[in-house]
């Protein structure tokens, strides 16, 4: 590959596509344009292009569909649903994905107690598990049954199953996690299963340079 004149043998060598000239074999390759997708991803897929163990992927929701090469932005694992970016500019990515720049992450959580503000109040502060130490960036109780509730949790960096392995710290059981906004991008009516094409203005707020 040649990359403006250039011989790049490196395949993870960084370039900026909107400029670089870039030949493959002698043959100037075609740029392709950016996209960026939002899914309602439902409960049950894990969020992998492929899975080894054959489980059904987020990709599954978009079958028949030309939407290109894409990748998730982050992740949510085979029991959470809600929103999930996708996008084939991974530089767009990695600033939603910076822990210490990027977006914070909203999520609705069902569980399986009404937890007391002693509770809420540990999440904020933080809770030392496995020798990491996990908190939220807000937490609050949205509603609340005889048995259940509904929190509201804020992240602000995207440990590998945070939100559950901090409650589960606090003895408490998620039923449901719903992811419902990124920074000021919210989920929405969008139906469970079905995506869109962010608009111009949504991409630029998320992670615009």
């Amino acid at each position: 590959m040649r990359l403006d004149g250039r011989v790049v043998r490196d395949p993870e060598h960084p370039a900026d596509l909107r400029g670089a000239n870039i030949e493959i074999d002698g043959v100037a390759a075609t740029p392709v344009a950016p996209r960026y997708l939002m899914l309602n991803k439902p409960r049950g897929l894990v969020t992998t292009l492929r899975d080894e163990r054959g489980r059904d992927t987020v990709y599954r929701c978009f079958e028949g569909m030309d939407v290109g090469h894409i990748a998730p932005v982050g992740r949510l694992d085979k029991a959470s649903e809600g929103l999930l970016l996708f996008t084939n500019d991974p530089q767009w990515a990695a600033r939603i994905t910076e822990p210490a720049t990027g977006p914070d992450k909203t999520y609705h959580v069902q569980v399986d107690r009404i937890p007391d503000d002693a509770s809420l109040r540990a999440m904020r502060a933080g809770i030392e598990c496995d020798g990491l130490r996990l908190a939220a960036k807000s937490a609050c109780l949205l509603r609340a049954g005889d048995r259940h509730a509904w929190l509201e949790i804020v992240l602000d960096e995207g440990r590998n199953r945070q939100i559950r392995r901090l409650l589960a710290a606090l003895d408490i059981g998620v039923l449901r996690l719903v992811r419902v906004a990124i920074g000021s991008l919210r989920l929405g009516e969008l139906p469970k299963g079905q995506w869109r094409e962010l608009t111009a203005a949504e991409v630029a707020a998320l992670g615009g340079d």
